[in-house]
């Protein structure tokens, strides 16, 4: 095999062979495959697409062009993905929500990436969690707390690290095929027996549309399904933040409150609606119970305790959180400078902000700084008279304050009255 034959085949628009796929991810892997040849595939599948087996035979090759991870436990090995939104910290409350109700979450997660937040950068927030650990402590940590959500190793899926960087670089991102491949062969790579996805529509997420995020949820949740993992997908809506705190540390502490204190809101009710479709996916009945249950009852809380101790964190987060986190030297409000009713909300420019601030990257090298961002935001349909805030800025400069205040009053339009949207507007099973 060589890999002009792939590339030719893609050309005239025909699906690689499933051996031959297999044999181009493992050149990816290895660098037997060059950087023009990963551009031209990655092309050809942007312009040509790949049928729905194609689809399903490019994951499994991507996935077994390093580790895949078997697990020998009492219970379901499950996971949970995001594709991506502003206020969207689910995964740090699901995960020990879930492992509290009796299965285990190998959580594989990203960095922040465009205008999103990323799970591991608010991880980093707490002082010492390691993102990292090599394979033997993931074991233990998922064997003994139920739970770890840590960046992949170089081991797992290292076609899709090199194909991801090439279509970075040559307009090829936003492939429904090379999406779904990337994905999910990270998921399939941890070893898991049942899959949840959550799909992002609205202006904080990158599918804007429904139309545009029914289609990532289908092809996601038939290519996992077909690959043998039980997959279901809900799209949920990214209108407006998830939450109100935009910002590393900012939203931990936010998630600390719902793990701590039974706090509602559309966090709490995103995690029972996943959480309950992800046991039920995995043959566990009762699960919106058995959640409120982790939850009210501090299991959640003392399991979210545990991982974070067995990564490195301090011992009594869960009891001091308050005082570890880091805070912003400079805290500041920014009002309305008209009144009316608060009708629309452009997320994506909300997570620029915070970027902006430093909460984020706009190169892969930047640091990033965990005590900045946005709390209080306000919600869609809210009344607001002119000089009450629109959320308060947490920022590291006085000047860096100024251009987020300008940024979140270009981010709120006002109209007419609306009511708030569903969360949960479709599932895709």
């Amino acid at each position: 095999m060589d890999a002009r034959t792939v590339i030719g085949r893609l050309r005239r628009g025909e699906d690689p062979q499933p051996s031959e796929l297999a044999w181009f991810a493992a050149g990816l892997a290895s660098g037997g495959v060059s950087d023009a040849q990963a551009g031209a595939f990655a092309m050809g599948v942007c312009l040509r697409g790949l049928s729905d087996a194609g689809r399903v035979a490019l994951t499994l090759a991507m996935r077994d062009s390093g580790d895949v991870l078997n697990w020998d436990l009492d219970g379901p090995v499950v996971d949970k993905h995001s594709t991506g939104g502003v206020g969207d910290c689910v995964s740090l409350v699901l995960a020990p929500m879930l492992a509290a109700c009796g299965v285990y979450v190998p959580m594989i997660s990203g960095r922040g990436l465009g205008h999103t937040g990323g799970t591991l950068d608010k991880l980093e927030a707490i002082p010492g969690y390691s993102v990292s650990p090599d394979e033997d402590r993931l074991r233990r940590v998922v064997s003994e707390v139920g739970c770890a959500i840590v960046s992949a190793s170089g081991d797992i899926a290292p076609a899709d690290k090199r194909l991801y960087a090439v279509r970075d670089v040559s307009a090829t991102v936003e492939s429904l095929d090379l999406i779904t491949a990337s994905i999910l062969s990270k998921k399939l790579a941890a070893g898991l027996q049942s899959l949840v996805l959550d799909v992002k529509c609205g202006s904080g997420a990158f599918m804007k549309t429904p139309e545009d995020a029914r289609a990532l949820a289908q092809a996601l949740v038939s290519t996992a399904n077909a690959a043998g993992c039980p997959t279901s997908a809900l799209i949920t809506d990214m209108s407006q933040p998830l939450v109100p705190s935009l910002g590393n540390a900012l939203e931990v502490e936010l998630c600390m409150q719902v793990l701590t204190t039974a706090q509602g809101g559309p966090l709490r009710d995103l995690c029972l609606s996943l959480g309950a479709e992800l046991l039920h996916t995995a043959g566990i009945d009762g699960g919106t119970e058995r959640l409120e249950r982790a939850l009210d009852s501090g299991a959640a809380a003392e399991r979210f305790g545990k991982m974070v101790h067995a990564l490195g964190g301090p011992v009594d987060f869960v009891e001091n959180w308050q005082r570890l986190l880091p805070e912003a030297p400079v805290i500041r409000e920014v009002t309305a400078q008209q009144s009316g009713t608060v009708s629309a909300i452009d997320g994506e420019a909300l997570g620029l902000a915070v970027v902006d601030l430093g909460g984020g990257r706009r190169v892969e090298t930047d640091p990033v700084n965990p005590a900045v961002g946005l709390t209080e935001v306000v919600r869609l349909g809210a009344q607001v008279e002119k000089g009450q805030p629109l959320a308060r800025i947490h920022a590291a400069r006085e000047e860096h304050a100024d251009q987020a205040a300008a940024a979140v009053r270009a981010a709120i339009t006002y109209g007419a009255p609306c009511a708030q949207p569903p969360l949960v507007l479709e599932r895709i099973g």
